[in-house]
């Protein structure tokens, strides 16, 4: 949901430990660019997200003969990064050839024609490759358009020593009011992203997604799309929230909660559970080794008991400027740029998460996370829930944070006010 604020967006890498290792991968990266010549030939440029070092060492390692790519930072905010983007494809800016496109705003791109397609065989080997997660999150109009890189998701992660105080089994799945009520009687708090921004509609989208619903149907209908937030599962999301709000395990900062304030809160003495993104396993390393040695991990909690949960899928992937020179070798870079060792590479270098189960096979991978908890970050994007692929996307957002911000105003008619309200920005009977 680069740091997604940042699906991309929120918080997921970028984290100081993770230039452990950098120094050598870009040393082999150099070795290998000086020995095929690189540096001469051709220049691809890369728009990137902001992270510690993962995208420059694969765009080194898959420079070649014939080209240099070349790397151009993005901003940090996900909105942020779409509009430089669009703005500049808009106006035909043929100095882009490869993009790092945050998956809500896919669907846009595409639609709008900035992307050129990717060859039918490079689509077919990026679709077998890649989680089925990834694949949704990258395909407008039943066709992959851009090329999956990293696939992020949340889990739940709890303090060990909180639990075994407050006598919760997490060896089976748990409810968001098993945990809320939990932290509430034992003097803890349950960590989210409620601020008003994209993470906290991805909480939201999570929410009525574990509850079997979806926050609009139709997305291939554009602005005719059918808005599903007034729903039953609508209803449920919006109790889950109420209950968070009602309870004694809020934190204090709930209505300006982000990823980095949620994770702060949970590495306090106050701290129980969190959602959050992969890279909390290896966030307190380095300034608080006693609390990363506490940190314990499950599947997302259940909106509903019973009914399986839907983590939030966050990501990136790869897509080629339909103004580019170079289009061409621009695919070339693609195949390359999300082979599975340019994935792993990735990971070890930023905390983002493979977007393939090849990548997962990087062997650094597997000596800094143990092999359950891989494999519930697998399992976790597998299961995942992309916010709805659509071109309306970015209106879509911002008509739900403007009806479900504050989370301290949610109650039952929440749903059925952010229906009317998106689907009258949508047939433009009103602005945000």
């Amino acid at each position: 949901m680069a740091r997604l604020a940042s699906s991309s967006t929120f918080g997921e890498g970028a984290r100081r430990h993770r230039v452990i290792g950098l120094a050598a991968v870009l040393a082999v990266a150099t070795s290998l660019l000086a020995a095929c010549g690189g540096e001469s030939g051709k220049t691809l440029t890369w728009y990137i997200n902001p992270d510690s070092g993962g995208q420059d060492a694969v765009a080194e390692q898959c420079s070649t003969d014939d080209y240099t790519i070349d790397t151009q930072v993005l901003p940090q905010d996900a909105s942020q990064q779409r509009i430089q983007l669009a703005r500049r494809l808009a106006a035909g800016d043929d100095s882009i050839d490869l993009m790092s496109i945050d998956p809500p705003y896919t669907a846009e791109f595409a639609n709008a024609g900035y992307l050129a397609p990717i060859p039918a065989e490079l689509a077919t080997q990026l679709e077998e490759q890649s989680f089925q997660g990834a694949t949704t999150a990258a395909t407008w109009e039943d066709e992959l358009v851009v090329a999956p890189f990293w696939s992020n998701t949340q889990v739940l992660w709890y303090r060990k020593s909180f639990v075994d105080k407050a006598g919760i089994d997490m060896n089976k799945p748990v409810t968001w009011d098993e945990i809320i009520q939990a932290a509430s009687e034992n003097g803890g708090t349950v960590g989210v992203q409620a601020n008003k921004y994209e993470g906290y509609v991805v909480w939201i989208n999570a929410l009525i997604s574990g509850a079997g619903g979806s926050l609009i149907e139709d997305a291939e209908a554009g602005a005719e799309a059918t808005v599903t937030v007034n729903s039953p599962e609508g209803e449920e999301a919006a109790k889950v929230i109420k209950a968070l709000v009602d309870s004694n395990a809020d934190p204090a900062d709930l209505s300006v909660s982000n990823e980095g304030t949620a994770g702060t809160t949970f590495g306090s003495d106050e701290g129980a559970f969190l959602v959050n993104w992969t890279y909390i396993f290896h966030n307190y390393d380095e300034t608080d080794p006693e609390v990363a040695k506490d940190i314990g991990y499950t599947t997302y909690p259940q909106t509903v008991a019973g009914k399986e949960a839907r983590p939030p899928y966050g990501g990136i992937g790869i897509g080629v400027s339909n103004n580019s020179r170079y289009i061409d070798e621009s695919m070339e870079a693609v195949e390359c740029l999300t082979s599975a060792e340019s994935q792993g590479i990735n990971a070890e270098l930023t905390g983002n998460m493979p977007a393939s189960a090849g990548g997962y096979d990087y062997e650094p991978l597997k000596k800094l996370y143990p092999p359950d908890l891989l494999a519930l970050f697998q399992q976790s994007v597998d299961a995942a829930a992309p916010r709805s692929v659509t071109p309306y996307w970015s209106d879509i957002s911002s008509a739900i944070q403007s009806t479900w911000h504050s989370p301290t105003s949610v109650d039952e008619g929440t749903p059925e006010e952010s229906a009317t309200f998106i689907e009258d920005v949508l047939t433009g009977d009103t602005l945000l």
